[in-house]
């Protein structure tokens, strides 16, 4: 947040030739909105992208929240995912995974990027209410009042037979990543996945 433009366009163009594909980035509002495409066109606001193109990257950006990238076993689509408290709230995996069903039958795999872990996501109790009635098991009462927000997506996903093969450190604790939530003025990192070109 507070970077100067060109700075965050040499960083895309950076990422985009460290992978050898082109970049669709997103404005991420903590939705639950889906965008398809097929390729790059000026950011849309969303909170998941989908593609079935191959070559085509999609990244998502964050520095707390969850960034969630979802794969079929034919690759044939693949997903980014914003996930973040409100998202996780109004449905924003389901949508994906709906989506994604869709366009492929074959079995699904995730991976939970590095996020806030649920000892280090303090919340009040009107929050705690709000994220419970979507997630009761994903709100912890011990010395302070946590989210479990990487729980929450975890349940989601085995409720919905996605196989989740990774998950990544806590965004809070480890210093050589972004948090705002330790921060307050960050950057962010991104969460990129692609399609693999015909060879």
């Amino acid at each position: 947040m507070g970077d100067d433009p060109a700075a965050v366009r040499k960083n895309r163009d950076r990422l985009s030739q460290h992978f050898g594909v082109p970049m669709q980035y997103m404005n991420q509002v903590h939705g639950a909105e889906v965008r398809q495409v097929d390729k790059v066109i000026p950011d849309p606001t969303v909170d998941a992208l989908i593609t079935m193109t191959p070559g085509l990257g999609l990244a998502v950006m964050v520095a707390d929240c969850i960034p969630l990238l979802i794969w079929d076993e034919s690759e044939s689509v693949a997903a980014a995912v914003h996930v973040g408290r409100r998202g996780a709230i109004n449905g924003i995996v389901e949508n994906v995974v709906g989506q994604m069903r869709s366009l492929s039958s074959a079995s699904f795999s995730a991976e939970i990027g590095p996020h806030i872990c649920a000892d280090c996501y303090v919340v009040g109790e009107e929050i705690a209410s709000q994220f419970g009635a979507t997630h009761p098991n994903a709100v912890l009462r011990r010395e302070q009042l946590t989210l479990d927000l990487g729980g929450a997506l975890r349940t989601v996903l085995a409720e919905m037979k996605v196989q989740v093969t990774n998950a990544h450190s806590c965004t809070v604790e480890d210093p050589l990543l972004y948090s705002y939530r330790r921060d307050g003025v960050t950057g962010r990192f991104a969460g990129v996945i692609s399609l693999p070109s015909a060879q």
